[in-house]
C-alpha cells in the first residue's frame, strides 16, 4: 500500500474486524513501511511501529483480548498522528534529588515508566525475529561507533552524521516493533542528540562524542539485556548507568561539563557474549551495484522480500562449521581414492582421469568452503580505534592511531582469539611505549604520538605489525627486572630478541607505576598463549627512544594445512610449506661438529644446526647419516635449522585436526592428518620441534621426549 498514510489507516481500521486477516495483514504492511521508509516523522514512528506489532497479534491469531487489542492499535495511530501535527512533543525532563527517575523516553514510545513489562520480554515478542534484531542491531551500533570516532576528527563530515544517525533510527524502530520499549525509548534519546547536531543546534564537541560513545555502549549493553532474557527466563536486567546516561541524553546542555561523575556504561553480569544467541556470518555475492557502507537494515518480517536478498545471506556459524568439516572429511575421502593401489599399475586410465577430474572439483570445493569463513579485520581495527581513544585520554596523551591493511582476511575463528591479545598490547603500547606531550618535547618529538596498525600477506601468512614511535623497550631494565624475579641469572649469550621476550613471563612488568589501564605484569604471557593457540607466533624489535615494533605471524585458517609429506623411518610427518626454504643432499664436506653447537651443516657459507628427527621422535628403522637422507631447511632469520629426514614424498594440502583429549598437547606437535593410505601423519610445529631440540644442548632426556603416533 504506497499511498497509506495515517488518516487512511485509521478509516481503514475501523471498517475491519478480527475476521478480515487479508486486509489486516494489508495495513499492517502498510504501517511497517510508513515505520521503516521514513513515512512519517521521527516523533510518530514509534506508535506507527506499536500499531503494526499489534496488528501483528491479531492477523496471526495471538492476542489475548481482540477487542482490547483494536483499541490499542487506535491509540497507537491516535498518538502518531498528534505526534506528525507537533501536538505531543515531549515534556522536559526535570531530575528532582530523591525522586525515582522518570523515563520521559518510554512515555514518550506509549508505555508507562513503572510499567513492569519494560523489565520482561513481551508476551508477543517474536522469538523468531528476536536473533536476527540482535545480530543486525549490533552491526548498526558497531557501524555507529566507527563513524562517532570519525566524526570527532571531522566533525563537519555531514555523511558520519547520517551513518550514526541511520543506526540509531533502524534499532529504534526495530526494537519498538518488536515491543522492546527500553530500547526504543534510549535509542530516540540518543537520536535526539544526534539529530541537534545534524541540525547544528550544537556543536559535535569532546563532551557530546562522549556522550554519543556511551550511548553506543549501552545499546551494546541493552542488547546483551534482551540476549539474557531471551536465553534465560523472559527477564530483561536494566544495565548498570541507564537511568543516569538517559537522564545526561534528554538534558545535554554543551556549556556545562557532561559525564563528570557518570558512570560507565556495562551489561549485566549474567550477559553472554552478544551474538550467542544464533551466531551467523554474511555470505555476499558480488552484487550488480555497490550499497555504500550503510548499517544493515531491520530484519524483515515475515512475508516480506529482502531487496538484496540475491546479494547476502545470513547462515548460522555452526552450519557453516559443519559444512567446512564435511568438506574437509570428502577431501580425505577422496585422497584415499586417489592412493588406492588401483591405480599403482597405471592400467585404469579411464578411472584415473576421472578420479583426477573430481579431485579438482573436491579442491575447489574446499577453497570455496574455506574462502565463506574468511572475515576482513577491519572489525577488529575498528574496535582498537575506540581502545586507543579512551586509553589516552584517561593517561593525558595525545595519540594518533593509524591503521593499514584492515581488508585483509583470516578465519573467522582466529579473529576471535586475535581480537583480546590485539587490545591489550594497543593498551600497553598507549599507555606504556608511548610518551605524554611533554615528555616529547623534551626527547625533541612531535607532542602527537603515533601508535601504527598494519596487516599484510607474507609467505603464506598473515602478519600483523604493531608499531609506537615511543620510548622503546630497554634491555637493561628488563635484564634486572628478570634477574630479580628468577627469570634468569644472566644475560650472557642472549640475543635482544632473547631478553624481550621475557616480557612475555607471567607477571613481568618493568612499569614504575600501576594504574588502572596496565602495569600490574598480568597480560602479555596470555597475549603469547593465545597466539600460540592459532598457531602463530610473535616477535618483538625495539630501540630505546624509538619505539617498539610487534609482529604477529599467523596462518590464514586453521583448518587446511599446505605441507611436504617426509618419511622418517616407519613415520610419515607433515611440515608445513610456509616453513620451508629448501631440501637437499648434502656432501661429506658440508658436515661438521662445531663445540656447543653440536652436528652443523655448512650452506652457502652459513652454519646451521642439524636436528635428527628420529632422535627427537624416537623413531626406528630411520636414516642415521645425513649423507644417506635429506637436509630440509626451515624457519627463518636467525632461527634457520636443518632437519633431517629419509625421503620426500611429496607435497600435499591436508585437513588438520586435533590429536584429541586422549593425547593432549604433544611437544613439537600441531595437529594430525588422516593421509590418503587411512594412516595419520603428524603435522610438526616447527618452532616448538627447533626450540624441543635446542632444550639440553638438543638431546633431551628420553623421558621427556615426545613419541610419533
Amino acid at each position: 500500500m504506497p499511498s497509506l498514510n495515517l488518516d487512511d489507516a485509521a478509516t481503514l481500521l475501523m471498517q475491519l474486524e478480527a475476521t478480515d486477516t487479508a486486509d489486516l495483514a494489508i495495513l499492517r504492511e502498510g504501517l511497517m513501511d510508513l515505520a521503516f521508509e521514513n513515512g512519517v516523522p521521527n516523533e510518530a514512528q514509534p506508535f506507527v511501529a506499536r500499531a503494526a506489532r499489534v496488528l501483528g497479534t491479531i492477523v496471526n491469531g495471538t492476542a489475548a483480548d481482540v477487542p482490547a487489542a483494536f483499541a490499542e492499535v487506535g491509540e497507537a495511530l491516535e498518538g502518531a498522528m498528534r505526534a506528525s501535527e507537533g501536538r505531543a512533543p515531549a515534556p522536559a525532563r526535570v531530575v528532582v534529588p530523591a525522586t525515582p527517575v522518570v523515563d520521559v523516553a518510554a512515555e514518550h514510545i506509549g508505555v508507562r515508566p513503572d510499567d513492569p513489562s519494560l523489565d520482561v520480554l513481551p508476551d508477543d515478542a517474536d522469538r523468531e525475529l528476536l536473533p536476527d534484531f540482535l545480530t543486525e542491531s549490533h552491526e548498526c551500533v558497531v557501524h555507529s561507533e566507527a563513524a562517532l570516532l570519525q566524526l570527532e576528527e571531522s566533525p563537519d563530515d555531514e555523511e558520519a552524521i547520517n551513518t550514526v544517525f541511520r543506526a540509531f533510527h533502524t534499532v529504534k524502530g526495530t526494537s519498538a516493533f518488536l515491543g522492546l520499549a527500553r530500547i526504543a525509548a534510549f535509542a530516540h534519546e540518543a537520536e535526539s542528540l544526534l539529530s541537534r547536531v545534524r541540525d547544528k543546534e550544537i556543536a559535535y564537541t569532546k563532551g557530546c562524542a562522549d556522550l554519543s560513545l556511551r550511548s553506543a555502549d549501552m545499546l551494546k549493553a541493552l542488547l546483551m539485556s534482551v540476549e539474557t532474557g531471551l536465553n534465560g527466563d523472559g527477564r530483561l536486567p536494566i544495565p548498570d548507568g541507564y537511568h543516569a546516561l538517559l537522564d545526561a541524553l534528554a538534558g545535554y546542555d554543551p556549556a556545562a561539563t557532561p559525564l563528570a561523575t557518570l558512570p560507565q556504561a556495562s551489561a549485566p553480569a549474567s550477559a553472554p557474549a552478544l551474538m550467542a544467541v544464533a551466531p551467523a556470518v554474511a555470505i555476499a555475492a558480488p552484487p550488480a551495484s555497490s550499497a555504500g557502507d550503510a548499517p544493515a537494515a531491520a530484519p524483515a518480517a515475515k512475508g516480506r522480500v529482502e531487496s538484496n536478498a540475491d546479494a547476502t545471506i545470513r547462515v548460522r556459524t555452526d552450519r557453516l562449521d559443519r559444512l567446512i568439516d564435511m568438506v574437509g572429511e570428502l577431501v580425505i575421502a577422496q585422497s584415499m581414492i586417489a592412493g588406492d593401489t588401483l591405480f599403482a599399475g597405471g592400467k585404469q586410465h579411464d578411472l584415473q582421469r576421472k578420479v583426477t577430474h573430481a579431485g579438482k572439483i573436491v579442491r575447489e570445493l574446499q577453497g570455496l568452503s574455506m574462502s565463506m569463513r574468511m572475515v576482513p579485520l577491519r572489525a577488529t581495527f575498528q574496535k582498537l580505534t575506540r581502545v586507543v581513544r579512551d586509553t589516552a585520554s584517561k593517561a593525558d596523551k595525545i595519540v594518533q592511531f593509524v591503521t593499514e591493511g584492515d581488508d585483509v582476511e583470516i578465519d573467522r575463528n582466529m579473529v576471535d582469539v586475535l581480537s583480546d591479545p590485539l587490545v591489550h598490547m594497543v593498551r600497553n603500547a598507549v599507555d606504556h611505549g608511548v610518551e605524554g606531550p611533554v615528555e616529547r618535547e623534551a626527547a625533541g618529538k612531535a607532542r602527537v604520538g603515533v601508535v601504527r596498525l598494519h596487516a599484510y600477506h607474507a609467505s603464506g601468512n598473515v602478519v600483523v605489525e604493531l608499531k609506537d614511535d615511543g620510548r622503546g623497550l630497554h634491555r637493561d631494565k628488563i635484564v634486572k627486572k628478570a634477574i630479580e624475579k628468577g627469570l634468569i641469572e644472566t644475560d650472557k649469550g642472549l640475543t635482544d630478541s632473547d631478553v624481550f621476550n621475557l616480557v612475555f613471563a607471567p607477571g613481568f612488568s618493568t612499569a614504575e607505576q600501576v594504574t588502572d589501564i596496565s602495569g600490574r605484569g598480568v597480560g602479555m604471557d596470555v597475549v603469547r598463549r593465545n597466539i600460540e593457540k592459532i598457531h602463530g607466533r610473535i616477535d618483538i624489535t625495539s630501540a630505546p627512544g624509538k619505539g617498539s615494533t610487534f609482529a604477529i605471524r599467523l596462518p590464514l585458517t586453521l583448518a587446511v594445512t599446505d605441507g611436504m609429506l617426509v618419511r622418517v623411518g616407519d613415520e610419515r610427518f607433515i611440515i608445513p610449506l610456509t616453513h620451508i626454504h629448501m631440501s637437499f643432499r648434502p656432501e661429506p664436506a658440508m658436515l661438521s661438529t662445531v663445540v656447543g653447537r653440536g652436528e652443523v651443516v655448512l650452506l652457502r657459507g652459513e652454519l646451521l644446526p642439524i636436528i635428527r628427527l628420529h632422535t627427537l621422535f624416537d623413531v626406528t628403522n630411520a636414516v642415521q647419516s645425513p649423507l644417506d637422507g635429506l637436509l630440509m631447511i626451515v624457519g627463518d632469520g636467525e632461527r634457520r635449522q636443518a632437519l633431517l629426514v629419509d625421503d620426500l614424498l611429496g607435497q600435499q594440502q591436508v585437513v588438520a585436526k586435533t590429536l584429541g583429549d586422549g593425547l593432549g598437547k604433544v611437544p613439537g606437535v600441531s595437529g594430525g592428518a588422516i593421509l590418503g593410505d587411512g594412516r595419520v601423519g603428524l603435522i610438526l610445529d616447527v618452532a616448538e620441534t627447533v626450540a624441543l631440540a635446542q632444550s639440553a644442548e638438543g638431546h633431551p632426556a628420553r623421558g621427556d621426549r615426545p613419541h610419533a603416533a
